[in-house]
């Protein structure tokens, strides 16, 4: 693994890590960051995987798109759509006034994060 790919993972890794501890906050836990750093872990995590299959990822945030590109380059790849769109409509919609991420969002999207990050694991 080369050093671009551990940096990808780094900072993959501290987004999940950022997104669990403020999951145990007690006293005013952000959930909409919880929920955006949740799906940054993903989004790197999937541009590592384009990297180590000699792709350049595109300068996008769409997980969706992300994961068309990974199952060209790893025909076995295989995660429900359904879970990358809630990935990335939390990362967007509780970014701004209007919308709020609350306990039980938040760790549903933690979850699902957390399940995708060991399946995109077995892919290096």
């Amino acid at each position: 693994m080369n050093d671009v790919i551990r940096e990808w993972l780094q900072k993959a890794e501290a987004d999940l890590l950022t997104a669990g501890r403020e999951l145990q906050v007690t006293e005013m836990p952000n959930y909409d960051a919880v929920c955006f750093h949740a799906q940054q872990c993903i989004e790197k995590l999937m541009k590592a995987v384009l990297i180590s299959q000699n792709q350049l990822p595109p300068r996008t945030h769409d997980l969706v798109r992300l994961d068309e590109l990974v199952r060209r380059v790893v025909p076995e790849w295989s995660w429900p759509i359904s879970d990358l769109r809630l990935l990335d409509r939390a990362a967007v919609d509780y970014r701004y006034p209007g919308e709020a991420a609350d306990s039980e969002q938040a760790q549903e999207v933690f979850a699902v994060a957390v399940a995708l990050r060991a399946r995109l694991a077995e892919l290096f």
